[in-house]
């Protein structure tokens, strides 16, 4: 019996050692320096792409996209989730509507975006079918809009000559003309069965759209041409010598470029010096390999960084990193400490290479440090006093007091309990209750303020998460529908429904493009409002 037990023991530790074998293979592809030099070779594609078509605007979408261009180059960002694509889960967020897009595409003729995917895929899903259930579902609401407006004008016209046929002559017209398109267009590998389904919910969509208060007014006026979604990867043929006007098509195209080379594993590549291994979408998921590199930071220093081979590059980053870091920290700026994971050797064992001794030299002059930062404007939130961003800055103009969200920053000098207020709120797979608990102290401050006339910056790590929460609890709680601060009278005179606060962070998202306020934050707004509605009841 002895001999039959030993047989599944050996098979489990042969297949374990392939596991492993695999793993260690995944991990000696996947350095620093190869998904640099991947990035840099897929850069060149966009590049080329883009310049067919030079009047369109370029945008990345977040965070994959910011890699394969340099900053100047991109004219927006935009957040399109794979996940909202996925099959059997499809959607249209209200918290990700990314309307200055498409107001972009519109005053501009159309625009392309750049992403990538690991997966082996030619495109990541959030193109496949995100982004193409976007662009139908925008479309479809201008359509009534613009068919509601026809039956306004022919009511007034009615009432005024007592005919119908008086029109609104323009709507009319170019409601007939444009043969304004509202299909679903999916690429042709998304199988028929999805399309259906899909299509089934467009209408769903459109009148969640609808009612949560996004400005389709000026959606209607910027896009005279439909919305629609064009694929272009490294497998795409273009002949150059009949590269089409975007101006001659009857859609506003929305040109998605996958970056990335669509090889399901990494290949072997070959430079004048150095020998280096391919990573598709080398982009994605920055936070394990980047090591505190940023985009911005990439591009500055990129020919520094690919010449000095695969041996040198971790410590040519480190050095860069740690400079930038210091550069603002001299200054009071936001600059936390980047800790990177020990390198591993090729046999799993922990150790430091000789070579992390060797200092390479940086310059970083105050334009490269301004560049790196990263750091977005203030968006003004209407005219509300309130304004939203990252950490703050040196300077900061026009704020009166600030309210500080970010959990690793320091009070700055010069600032008074009056003025200043700092809650260390982390995101919610930190703690699932860090923002709820602090959302009290928050509206508090933000109330007295109002009520003194300051104004007020809301700000945190990045400005996209939990500072726009946090400005979506001060504006639900003390502010009217019109964006007018009420004090809170028009708070106890409605019910708090999502549909309410979805119509909130709609407003807030229209002037802070940047915002990207996740599911588990967005939750514990609600879930405060909830109990400081049930409070404030019990106190009248």
């Amino acid at each position: 019996m002895a001999a039959p037990a030993a047989e599944p023991a050996a098979e489990q530790s042969a297949t374990m050692s392939i596991y492993k074998a695999a793993r260690r293979i995944k991990r000696r592809a996947s350095t620093l320096y190869n998904a640099l030099r991947s990035v840099m070779e897929d850069a060149a594609f966009v590049a080329e792409v883009a310049a067919l078509w030079p009047a369109l605007p370029l945008a990345a979408n977040l965070r994959c996209g910011l890699w394969y261009a340099p900053p100047r180059d991109f004219a927006a960002t935009c957040y399109f989730k794979s996940t909202d694509g996925h099959a059997g889960n499809w959607s249209f967020s209200t918290a990700r509507l990314n309307l200055h897009l498409a107001l972009l595409a519109g005053d501009k003729g159309g625009c392309i975006i750049v992403d990538s995917t690991r997966r082996g895929k030619r495109f990541p899903d959030s193109m496949s079918k995100t982004i193409p259930i976007w662009c139908c579902v925008l479309n479809r609401a201008i359509e009534r809009y613009r068919l509601r407006a026809i039956q306004k004008g022919r009511e007034v016209s009615y009432k005024v000559f007592g005919s119908s046929d008086m029109l609104n002559g323009d709507a009319e017209n170019n409601s007939r003309s444009s043969n304004w398109d509202t299909s679903v267009h999916l690429p042709v590998w998304v199988l028929d069965t999805e399309k259906n389904a899909v299509e089934g919910r467009i209408e769903e969509w459109t009148d969640q759209f609808e009612s949560c208060g996004a400005d389709i007014h000026s959606l209607a006026i910027k896009l005279q041409k439909p919305l629609r979604p064009l694929w272009i990867s490294q497998r795409t043929r273009i002949w150059l010598n009949e590269v089409p006007e975007f101006i001659s098509w009857d859609f506003t195209p929305i040109i998605l470029i996958s970056a990335s080379a669509s090889d399901a594993f990494a290949t072997q590549r070959m430079s004048s010096e150095f020998s280096w291994q391919y990573i598709p979408g080398a982009g994605d998921d920055e936070e394990s390999w980047a090591r505190g590199l940023t985009p911005t930071l990439f591009w500055k220093h990129s020919y520094d960084l690919l010449d000095a081979g695969p041996d040198h590059c971790n410590q040519l980053v480190a050095d860069i990193v740690e400079k930038d870091r210091v550069y603002h920290a001299q200054r009071g700026e936001h600059s936390p400490q980047i800790t990177a994971k020990p390198l591993k050797s090729h046999d799993d064992v922990k150790c430091y290479d000789d070579r992390t001794s060797i200092m390479w030299p940086v310059k970083l002059d105050p334009t490269d440090a301004q560049c790196s930062n990263n750091v977005p404007l203030l968006f003004w939130i209407g005219t509300s006093n309130l304004a939203v961003s990252s950490t703050l800055q040196d300077a900061l103009v026009g704020v009166d007091c600030i309210l500080n969200c970010d959990s690793t920053s320091k009070l700055p000098p010069n600032s008074s309990e009056k003025s200043y207020l700092e809650l260390s709120i982390v995101g919610s797979k930190d703690d699932r209750f860090s923002l709820m608990k602090n959302l009290s102290k928050a509206v508090d401050f933000a109330k007295r303020n109002l009520i003194a006339g300051r104004k007020i910056l809301v700000c945190c790590q990045n400005g996209e998460d939990i500072s726009i929460c946090v400005a979506l609890a001060i504006v639900t709680l003390l502010f009217d529908d019109n964006g007018c601060f009420d004090n809170g009278n028009s708070f106890m005179k409605r019910d708090i429904t999502k549909l309410e606060m979805r119509k909130r962070l709609v407003f807030i998202c229209k002037f802070a493009v940047n915002a990207r306020p996740s599911r588990g934050n967005l939750k514990q707004v609600y879930g405060f409002l909830c109990n400081e509605k049930e409070r404030l009841s019990h106190l009248t």
